[in-house]
C-alpha cells in the first residue's frame, strides 16, 4: 500500500458517483481528505461499465493534489467485482491509492482481492502492494467477522462502517441513515462502533464512520460526527460538499487539545530530565506515561492532517 495514503488523514471521505462527469470534475477542488469514486450503490446497473471508464479517466487525468483517491468496488456477491478491479486499476494508473470493498463479508474476500491486485500490479510494473484496501462493514456476517477481516491483508489501510445496510441486515428500524433510533434509550450502534474500533486498531487501521443522510441538517451531522470522534474514530463519509467543513472540524483536534497535549509532554520531559521522575504533579493533575500516550495520539492526528508536521 502507498505509504503516502496509509499515513494521510481521512477526516472526511467524500463519496462521488463515478457515473457523473459533473461531480467527478468538481471533486478535486473540494476540501475532502479523501475522495471515493463510487461504482456501487450510487451507480445504476446499466451504467456501471461507463462508470468504470469515467472513474479510471478521472483518476488518471485530474489533479487530485494530496488527496487520498479511492474507488468503491461492487461486492463479491455481484457480477461486477472482478471487472471493477481489472478496468479501474489497470486504466487508472499509479494515482489510485486504495480500493474500497463494499459489503465485505469475511477475510477470504479480502485475500481474494489482494491476490487480484498483486497480479495487476506486476502486470503494470507497479510495486506489489501499491494499491491499498479499505474494508466496508455492512452486514451481520461482515460485522461478526470484522476482526479477521481487519487482519486479512497487509494492504488494509482502513475499515469503515456502512450503517444503512448493516441496520437492514440486523433488522434494526432506522429513520435517517446515520442517525440514532428515537425509541432506543441511547446510541443503538455504540457496541458496533466500539467493536469496529477495537478490530481496526488491533491491526493498525484507521476507522471511519459512515454517512449521515440528513442533507441540510448540519447541526445534527455535527452531533453525530462528534459522537464517533469522542470514541476515537478518525473520520466520516460525506455525501455532499456542504458536509465537509462540519466533518473536518469534528475530527480535527481543537487548539485546546493540542496545547494540552504539548503541555503534558513538556511537563513529563522536564520531570524526567530534572529528577528522573516518570510521573509529575502539574496544574492540579498527576501526569504519567499514560498521559504521554494520550498526548501523542492527539499530535499524531495533527501530523496526519498536516502531512507529517505536528506544528
Amino acid at each position: 500500500m502507498s505509504q503516502r495514503s496509509v499515513a494521510h488523514a481521512r477526516r472526511s471521505v467524500l463519496a462521488v458517483p463515478a457515473s457523473s462527469d459533473r461531480f467527478l470534475n468538481k471533486a478535486p477542488m473540494l476540501d475532502a481528505d479523501m475522495v471515493m469514486l463510487d461504482l456501487e450503490d450510487a451507480v445504476a446497473p446499466a451504467e456501471k461499465p461507463v462508470a468504470r471508464q469515467k472513474a479510471a479517466q478521472a483518476i488518471r487525468e485530474l489533479d487530485w493534489g494530496d488527496k487520498v483517491v479511492g474507488v468503491r468496488l461492487n461486492a463479491w456477491n455481484t457480477t461486477h467485482t472482478v471487472r471493477d478491479v481489472l478496468e479501474v486499476v489497470s486504466q487508472g494508473g499509479e494515482r489510485l491509492d486504495v480500493v474500497i470493498l463494499a459489503k465485505t463479508a469475511n477475510a477470504a474476500e479480502v485475500v481474494a482481492l489482494d491476490l487480484v491486485l498483486t497480479q495487476l500490479e506486476r502486470e503494470m510494473a507497479l510495486p506489489v502492494g501499491h494499491v491499498g484496501i479499505e474494508a466496508l462493514i455492512e452486514s451481520a456476517e461482515g460485522f461478526a467477522n470484522v476482526r479477521a477481516i481487519c487482519g486479512a491483508s497487509p494492504r488494509l489501510e482502513a475499515v469503515a462502517l456502512g450503517p444503512g445496510d448493516l441496520a437492514a441486515s440486523l433488522g434494526m428500524p432506522m429513520g435517517v441513515v446515520g442517525d440514532v433510533v428515537a425509541d432506543y434509550p441511547g446510541d443503538h450502534f455504540h457496541y458496533v462502533c466500539i467493536e469496529l474500533l477495537v478490530a481496526g486498531r488491533t491491526s493498525g487501521l484507521q476507522v471511519i464512520d459512515g454517512p449521515f443522510l440528513g442533507l441540510g441538517d448540519l447541526d445534527r451531522l455535527s452531533e453525530m460526527a462528534h459522537r464517533t470522534r469522542a470514541l476515537g474514530f478518525d473520520g466520516k463519509w460525506a455525501i455532499h460538499p456542504e458536509q465537509l467543513a462540519v466533518i473536518n472540524e469534528a475530527y480535527s483536534p481543537t487548539a485546546d487539545e493540542v496545547a494540552r497535549a504539548r503541555e503534558m509532554i513538556r511537563a513529563l520531559d522536564e520531570a524526567a530530565a530534572d529528577d528522573a521522575k516518570g510521573a509529575v504533579r502539574h496544574g492540579g493533575e498527576m501526569f504519567d506515561e499514560v498521559n504521554r500516550k494520550m498526548a501523542q495520539s492527539i499530535l499524531a492526528r495533527v501530523a496526519r492532517t498536516n502531512g507529517g508536521n505536528c506544528t
